[in-house]
């Protein structure tokens, strides 16, 4: 499976965010050439009236742990913000995480590389 870097976090933590940006692939950015290979020259998708989802499970697992809904604090850029709760962190160990985001018109798109979440236990 591919995963992005990896996310270090703490059990029981409430306060960590994760920003991401959400891009196209498929589509240069302005004023840039596609590179398959080079994510800055992506177009950034238009999140606007869309709902972000960040789905998290146990690597090997096969149930959904928790499901966060993303705050957009720069729809039009891509950018959204997770704020993981203490649902998410109550134990330690090792989780991926799948991002999707729902369009206004109820289509949706999944973010094909999963991000790794290392947690370890609290002192």
């Amino acid at each position: 499976m591919a995963y992005s870097e990896t996310i270090y976090l703490v059990q029981g933590d409430t306060l960590p965010q994760l920003k991401l940006t959400i891009r196209d692939q498929n589509t240069a950015a302005a004023g840039v050439i596609l590179d398959p290979e080079d994510e800055t020259t992506w177009a950034k998708i238009d999140l606007t009236s869309s709902t972000v989802r960040m789905k998290v499970r146990e690597i090997g697992g096969t149930s959904v742990k928790d499901t966060l809904v993303g705050n957009l604090t720069d729809p039009t850029n891509g950018e959204v913000v997770f704020i993981f709760d203490s649902d998410t962190l109550d134990t330690s160990g090792t989780f991926e995480a799948e991002v999707e985001y729902e369009a206004s018109n109820g289509s949706i798109q999944t973010v094909y590389d999963l991000i790794k979440l290392q947690v370890r236990e609290q002192f």
